[in-house]
């Protein structure tokens, strides 16, 4: 195999695309961040280039993250029934969470966060959204997602297509059902699958992905790459193993069993831009965060988490509870790492644009998956 360190041997077929790392204990279950991550210089070097931060500002912003995802669960907590929703502010550096009655602001602040009054849930904008996820999309739909900061549901739709008779059928209706915000979007997200070209990939039949987080006994990755049953090459040609669990539309998530020779460590590729970086945990980080992505195409881009639980309207079908982010990524990228500090976020599943001019990318919770098919993350 062609990497320089024993490390980067083991995981050149695994892990296709580099990240951070992240703790993450059983199925489903986000471990507390470790603490006082370990940055490297090319992941902070990222960090400034796609977020426009300098080098102190980046290891700010990660330890001010760490702090409101380690607080979120016991703000929602603190306000009960109240709760509408949380984010991180990036300009206070602080968690802000609303909350819809003003009993519960000084139970809420004593957690460390800021407080903000709204006049809906987050239980009665998650059924406003489910209702929604009913309705027969058209193409010209992008996706919806709750937004706790507006405390509505916003339906993105294509900007070329805001006038189509059908988009403003769903409009209407989807509006009849709850509060909405309609933004516009330059264009319509799609799978970033790609066909067999070269580079440090994974391939099935004629398409390549990029491999996700390592669990025991193989890696996940994105759904839409196979099928159940389907095998897997590594980037030399060599047998990896078999699609044990696909599911696209409606998720995008897989986990793919490791044989042959190949086996899986607690660790994701750098790709030289960062060293290879060992995976610690799957603390979820809130709305506003930043995160980082690294795929087999475009290798390592940050930007910062716009929404949760958004479903995506693809053109082979709506996919729900995906995670949008600001990050570009591009055909190749799919199935990759999202990272957000030293914490496992989620694996690539589509989006719009590129990295050379910009765009949004949807990620699949890494939680989900594990819990979806009883797997454990590995970690150091």
């Amino acid at each position: 195999m062609r990497r320089t360190t024993v490390i980067r041997t083991g995981l050149s077929a695994l892990l296709v695309l580099g990240s951070w790392a992240a703790v993450g204990a059983g199925p489903a279950v986000a471990s507390a961040p470790a603490p006082e991550p370990q940055l490297s210089t090319g992941l902070l070097a990222a960090m400034q280039r796609d977020l426009g931060l300098d080098a102190a500002g980046a290891k700010a912003r990660i330890a001010a993250e760490r702090t409101a995802a380690a607080i979120e669960g016991k703000a929602q907590r603190a306000a009960q029934n109240a709760y509408g929703g949380s984010w991180f502010d990036a300009g206070t550096g602080r968690l802000t969470v609303a909350v819809t009655e003003p009993g519960r602001t000084a139970a809420v602040r004593a957690t460390g966060a800021d407080v903000r009054l709204v006049s809906r849930t987050a239980k009665q904008l998650d059924s406003v959204k489910r209702e929604i996820d009913q309705l027969k999309a058209p193409a010209g739909v992008a996706g919806w997602h709750v937004d706790p900061e507006a405390n509505r549901v916003v339906v993105n739709v294509v900007a070329s297509e805001r006038a189509d008779n059908d988009v403003q059928g769903f409009l209407d209706r989807a509006g009849d059902i709850g509060p909405i915000t309609v933004k516009e979007t330059a264009r319509a997200p799609e799978p970033f699958a790609a066909g067999t070209v070269g580079g440090d990939p994974y391939y099935t039949g004629n398409v390549r992905c990029s491999i996700g987080f390592s669990v025991h006994g193989g890696f996940v990755t994105a759904g839409h790459c196979g099928r159940p049953g389907a095998a897997v090459r590594g980037w030399d040609g060599s047998h990896i193993g078999t699609f044990q669990g696909s599911s696209f539309p409606g998720d995008d998530y897989a986990w793919v069993s490791v044989g042959s020779g190949w086996w899986t460590v607690p660790v994701v590729l750098g790709w030289g831009t960062v060293p290879d970086q060992l995976v610690r945990g799957s603390a979820e980080a809130p709305v506003g965060a930043s995160v980082c992505r690294s795929g087999s195409t475009t290798h390592w881009h940050c930007g910062n988490v716009l929404a949760k639980n958004e479903t995506v309207n693809y053109s082979q079908g709506a996919v729900h509870q995906m995670t949008k982010t600001s990050v570009c990524a591009e055909p190749g990228d799919s199935g990759g790492s999202f990272i957000s500090g030293d914490q496992a976020q989620g694996v690539t599943s589509g989006g719009w644009g590129n990295c050379s001019s910009g765009g949004q990318t949807w990620h699949q919770p890494v939680n989900e998956i594990l819990g979806r098919y009883g797997l454990r993350l590995h970690t150091a």
